[in-house]
């Protein structure tokens, strides 16, 4: 053990590692949390200070004409914790920073420089695995703060924040409220979105082929068509995407007639084998993961997003189980490499060990390789050891991240490929088929397989050994339709991948900016694909036009690069952020700057306009953005898009549909009162009936259950509108009962007091008697008639305060007794770690919202004691005085 004289205090970023990390060190040292960042640009208006909120630049916290001086603040939520921080650091005689080692985390402890002022000097601690071995040695060798890494990071926030500042509000402008644009965010959705644009313009081809059941005594085997007098078939890429039309002259076009023909005139010809062709083939390894090949396997595998995955992997790294998460690098250290060898060699065989180790390069573009590859730590438990010790989602992580590091360091998978080809008359069947001499890494990990062992066999397509001229029969012969499919949908896997690749953003943004575009409503997830919706369209339209260079791929790929570079010190950070800002003083690209394409005038109808096409007379017809969501627009005719409907499914004959159901609009009358029209429509949400025109905020009302659109009448459609019914009036509070029908179903309601009812029917037959008696009864509803259910246990804050999570009326959300903050939509309440409970906190926070009101009882109670006070100070009266007081300020 390092020896240190004095008291030290350590800071790392979260409680879970602060916890770890102090059982590995001396007693003298105090472990403490920052909680993440304690320093950051304003996050809202609140939080400006006084000195800063008469100045041009205070709504994105730079100051550009002052060389781009950030306006960092301590929000109000982290002052209790930095304070906390500087009252350690008054008795220490050392002080060490151990936050992570990427440009993050570097820029932590820059902060914390900076906020705590030490008057000892700092000391930086860095290390890939939270194990006694790799504190000691970090202990040993502290280093100095990498101000390169640090001017990279603070060049990455501002550039984000006046890319998000200032094209943000030209979305809320132009398209809709509560949109957002981001360098990454906005790329990743206009991959998404162009994915899209190629299923709208792809054509569907159909094509058939045959299928043959052919056996060797009794070994049965099945096999394709081929070719036929010569010519091959044709298969689904032998067809134009665009056109659909036949891409390849030399390729056979059977049609279902032709297919059928063909079995007709097949049946009974003498078949024999005509080629047998065998292949070696070798598989090698999989490197061990990066945070990018982490978080797609478990998305494959496993079915975790990419949020999910992380949220794991950080609650394994902080606890000391694997190496640090956040990695581009596929190298591994030679003591890891000698603790894989040793374990393949023990429970697989030495057979299984190649005769020297595998050394893994990293080929992502613009890779960081100072961190060693994601893997076990320490003692390379073995899962099964690890059962007691973690939940479900952290096992099951921790399984793949070892069996991945396992197979990384074991010999190569080698077996057999078999191409069989069977004649018959003028016809040429294939049969493939594969075994497996050694499976090597197999026997450890398949890649996207659960069940390594299991997946061997599957991966093994046994045919029978036979020769060529060897006479065979046929038991079946089948033709078969089929049509080409439009590519896939991005999934979380393959978006990650495809980003990747692209040198787009850093791994470890990855999990947040698919968070970020599915909360925003850019995409949702039907099953496992990533469905742009029409809102993104929009967007990405916008951005294309006005912005193009900024949602450009080589555009963030680059920047990833040039912030490499300041980090290196190869580029200097100012110049780089004049350039982007100012340009070079042309018109358009990146050489205008920012500066210069946010005076551009764009036009909201045209940025809220998505063409169709032209009808068969002639129309133009598109989809519109409007307040209450995308509609279809051809001429004056409007109709509503179905909710769920993707925008390839959106074709100009769809459209037509649609348009001719006139949104389901049917007229049924006119009302004698107001004379207004009432319509029958329909909506995202389904059937309704309206009074009045769109145009004059015309009342609306949805069908109850079991009620036919074709069905209604105009006077079933007159008593839905008369709702609420006033039943009556509560003879002890003089309040009127009403009862209605709305999104959670019938109900009634005395002031702000509601019930269900039963039946829909209810609100038209329920009397005044029965409502008081329904109002009377104890409320059902599990979120304002009584206490929120507790759905998990979190732990304590650093103040003490405990922190759970609670079912609420619209989702789960977290509270610390003071401050409630809500799950982001798509976040599995069993998947929120305790750090990301107190970031949601301290936000909410910040926000000034999110405060639990005071009960009555509270209100008393503040009374009394304000009462109390005062009868000290100024007699039993004014004690009086000052309780009352204090009770409606409570209350």
């Amino acid at each position: 053990m390092v020896q240190k004289q004095g008291k030290a205090l350590v800071i790392v970023e979260s409680p879970t590692k602060a916890k770890t990390i102090s059982g590995f060190l001396p007693k003298n040292f105090v472990v403490e949390a920052s909680v993440g960042h304690v320093r950051d640009l304003p996050g809202s208006a609140a939080e400006i200070p006084a000195s800063a909120r008469g100045e041009a630049w205070a709504r994105t916290g730079i100051d550009i004409d002052n060389d781009f001086k950030p306006l960092y603040v301590v929000p109000a939520a982290k002052k209790a914790q930095v304070k906390k921080l500087k009252d350690l650091l008054k008795d220490v005689d050392e002080l060490y920073l151990a936050t992570d080692e990427d440009r993050e985390g570097e820029s932590i402890s820059w902060h914390l420089m900076e906020v705590l002022s030490p008057k000892v000097k700092p000391k930086r601690l860095v290390f890939h695995e939270i194990t006694r071995d790799a504190i000691q040695k970090a202990l040993a060798n502290p280093r100095e703060l990498d101000e390169g890494l640090v001017q990279a990071q603070e060049t990455r926030r501002i550039l984000d924040r006046l890319y998000g500042y200032e094209l943000s509000p030209i979305l809320w402008r132009k398209i809709g409220p509560g949109l957002s644009a981001g360098r990454v965010q906005s790329v990743a959705v206009r991959l998404i979105v162009e994915r899209e644009r190629e299923r709208q313009r792809f054509v569907r081809s159909s094509y058939w082929d045959l299928s043959a059941l052919f056996a060797k005594s009794e070994i049965q085997f099945p096999a394709t068509l081929l070719s036929v007098g010569g010519r091959r078939v044709a298969s689904g890429r032998d067809f134009d995407t665009t056109t659909g039309k036949l891409d390849s002259k030399d390729a056979l076009l059977l049609d279902e007639a032709a297919a059928r023909a063909l079995v007709q005139r097949l049946t009974g010809a003498q078949w024999s084998v005509t080629k047998v062709e065998r292949k070696e083939y070798t598989e090698r390894p999989q490197p061990p993961f990066t945070t990018s090949t982490l978080q797609q396997e478990a998305n494959r595998k496993l079915r975790l997003s990419a949020r999910a995955t992380m949220q794991a992997a950080q609650r394994l790294y902080e606890n000391g189980f694997i190496t640090y998460m956040r990695t581009d690098s596929t190298s591994l250290s030679d003591e890891a490499i000698g603790a894989t060898r040793r374990l393949v060699g023990e429970l697989y065989g030495k057979e299984y060990l190649p005769d020297s180790p595998r050394l893994y390069r990293t080929k992502v573009k613009n890779a960081q390789e100072a961190h060693e590859a994601i893997r076990p730590s320490g003692e390379f438990k073995r899962p099964e050891e690890l059962r007691a010790q973690l939940g479900l989602d952290e096992l099951r992580v921790y399984e793949l991240i070892w069996k991945r590091t396992m197979a990384c360091q074991m010999a190569d998978a080698r077996g057999h490929r078999i191409s069989v080809h069977v004649t018959g008359a003028d016809a040429v069947f294939q049969a493939s088929g594969k075994t497996i001499a050694f499976p090597g890494f197999l026997r450890a990990y398949v890649e996207g397989a659960d069940d390594p062992d299991a997946e061997l066999a599957d991966k093994e397509v046994l045919l029978p050994d036979v020769k060529t001229g060897e006479a065979l029969t046929c038991g079946n012969l089948e033709a078969r339709g089929h049509t080409t499919q439009p590519p896939p949908r991005y999934t979380e896997a393959s978006l990650v991948k495809k980003l990747e690749d692209s040198g787009v953003g850093r791994p470890s943004t990855y999990a947040m900016i698919i968070d970020t575009i599915t909360r925003r409503e850019y995409v949702v997830k039907q099953r496992n694909a990533l469905q742009p919706t029409f809102m993104a369209f929009a967007v990405v339209g916008l951005l294309e036009r006005y912005f193009a260079h900024l949602v450009d791929v080589n555009f963030t790929a680059d920047m990833e690069g040039d912030l490499d570079a300041i980090s290196r010190g190869e580029k200097e950070w100012l110049p780089y952020m004049r350039h982007f800002y100012f340009g070079d003083g042309q018109e358009t690209g990146a050489a205008a700057g920012l500066k210069k394409l946010l005076s551009s005038e764009i036009d909201p109808r045209e940025s809220c306009t998505l063409p169709l096409g032209v009808d068969a007379e002639g129309r133009p017809v598109a989809v519109r953005i409007g307040r209450y969501g995308p509609y279809l627009e051809r001429g004056e005719e409007r109709a509503t898009i179905p909710e769920g409907l993707a925008p390839d499914e959106l074709t100009l004959d769809k459209a037509a549909e649609l348009l001719a159901a006139g949104s389901g609009a049917r007229e049924l009358g006119a009302d004698e009162e107001s004379g207004k029209t009432v319509y029958l429509k329909s909506g995202r949400f389904g059937p309704y009936v309206q009074l009045g025109e769109n145009g004059e905020e015309p009342k609306m009302k949805s069908l109850l259950p079991g009620m036919l659109p074709e069905e209604v009448t105009f006077d079933q459609a007159m008593r839905l509108l008369s709702l609420p019914r006033e039943v009556g009036v509560d003879p002890a509070s003089g309040e009127p009962v009403l009862a209605d029908f709305g999104r959670y179903g019938p109900y009634i309601r005395r002031g702000t007091d509601t019930r269900s009812l039963d039946s829909a029917e209810l609100v038209f037959d329920v009397d005044l008697d029965r409502a008081l008696e329904i109002l009377a009864t104890e409320k059902k509803s599990g979120f304002r008639g009584s206490k929120p259910k507790v759905l998990r246990e979190l732990g304590e804050n650093p103040s003490g305060a405990k922190l759970q999570i609670l079912s609420g009326r619209y989702g789960p959300y977290v509270t610390d007794g003071d401050t409630n903050a809500s799950l982001p939509k798509g976040v599995d309440p069993e998947q929120l770690a305790l750090d990301q409970a107190l970031e949601l906190l301290a936000a909410r926070a910040a926000s000034g919202k999110g405060k639990k009101k005071a009960s009555k009882k509270a209100s008393k109670k503040v009374a009394k004691k304000a009462g109390k006070k005062a009868t000290k100070k100024a007699g039993k009266k004014a004690g009086k005085k000052a309780g009352k007081k204090a009770g409606k300020k409570a209350s």
